[in-house]
């Protein structure tokens, strides 16, 4: 059969503008009715006393209607699109604190924001232990720390604060990251004028290739975050930062080299941490992650032993890392990612004995894995 839409005149633009709009007054109507829905959840909520925030709900929400999607619109924008939906609505109920390592523009800032949406109640912090110290104290309702970047491994101290504390992991998020050099010059000469680039140890580690070929006899100031970095070239022309492009906005600097990183695919994991009297641990939500730190008796076997269990039970262990237990023997702290929910009971059965073999145990968290 012939195509005969090709014979058919195209709608002019001011026909398809007024379409548009129409379908955008539609959404509002439709946005404001979701929302009335949430507010009466909230007042559910309040009367039997449960949490405002539930990670495996959203998660099965965008799960849902990724199932759904029949496109044009990529399954890969459903989540951010509902994720700032359900913050809008969720702040109706109660507005939530987030802490993450500032100052603005960090990308812990922009993880925050792409998990829990723009309708939040920003707690910008001056180190990932004062993340964890608002969180604990009530400051925050939720903190958002790195813990594992693709192409320098683990964030130690976020993993050696997580020993001490009372707060858990209730969700996880992870962020594509692009460093760029950033400075208040511009132009061909900008390179010749910069004398130190300051941005967090991390990023220094990840552009290392860059910096060495491009700018060897700068100085590489380590900072407290790449914001902060920001920050002070923005007081002085002959410094330069590491950051995002969000930053460079922020603090009215120029990007004189983008995506520098010297993987291109480089990705940064965040846990979003809460504090137990105030969230609950999420429920089973269909693609769930277990978070444990354990150590084991220094004996021959005892690392083999500390892992039959997941084997007999058939749990996939996704991440093991090791870190020093500072007491002087050579001793070590496994931190483990496992598959499942202890809600399974094959799952229950394996870190029951785990727990058995190991002569340090601490469950850091359950949780939805990230939903992109």
């Amino acid at each position: 059969m012939a195509d005969l839409s090709s014979s058919l005149p195209l709608p002019t633009l001011a026909q398809l503008r007024q379409q548009i709009d129409q379908v955008d007054a539609d959404l509002l109507v439709l946005l404001n009715r979701r929302a009335r829905l949430a507010q009466t959840v909230g007042e559910v909520k309040k009367h039997e006393g449960s949490v405002v925030f539930r990670p495996e709900r959203e998660a099965q929400v965008i799960d849902g209607l990724k199932a759904l999607n029949a496109g044009p619109i990529k399954s890969d924008s459903i989540a951010p699109i509902w994720r700032e939906v359900m913050s809008a609505c969720r702040a109706l109920e109660t507005p939530i604190r987030v802490a993450y390592l500032g100052p603005a523009g960090t990308f812990s800032e922009q993880a925050a924001l792409g998990y829990f949406g723009s309708s939040i109640v920003r707690v910008p912090c001056p180190s990932i232990d004062e993340v964890f110290r608002a969180t604990t104290a009530g400051a925050a309702d939720f903190g958002v720390v790195p813990v594992e970047n693709s192409t320098e491994g683990v964030v130690a101290r976020s993993l050696d604060l997580f020993l001490n504390t009372a707060l858990f992991i209730m969700g996880e998020t992870s962020l594509a990251v692009r460093h760029n050099l950033l400075c208040k010059q511009t132009g061909p000469d900008a390179l010749q004028s910069i004398t130190a680039v300051c941005a967090h140890p991390q990023a220094l580690a990840q552009c290392h290739g860059w910096l060495s070929t491009h700018l060897p006899h700068v100085e590489r100031r380590p900072v407290s975050s790449n914001a902060e970095g920001a920050r002070l070239a923005s007081l002085d022309p002959s410094l330069a930062a590491l950051a995002s492009e969000r930053a460079a906005s922020e603090w009215g600097l120029h990007v004189v080299e983008p995506a520098i990183q010297d993987d291109p695919s480089n990705r940064t994991r965040f846990a979003i941490v809460a504090h137990p009297d105030r969230q609950s641990v999420p429920a089973v939500s269909g693609h769930d992650c277990i978070s444990l730190v354990v150590s084991v008796v220094n004996q021959p076997g005892a690392v083999h032993d500390m892992l039959v269990p997941l084997k007999q039970h058939g749990v996939s262990l996704t991440r093991l890392e090791s870190r020093p237990a500072r007491s002087g023997q050579w001793e070590y702290y496994f931190y483990m990612d496992l598959q499942g929910h202890p809600d399974h009971p094959a799952v229950a059965a394996a870190l029951k004995e785990l727990r058995a073999v190991c002569a340090f145990f601490k469950l850091l968290g359950t949780y939805p894995i990230d939903v992109h």
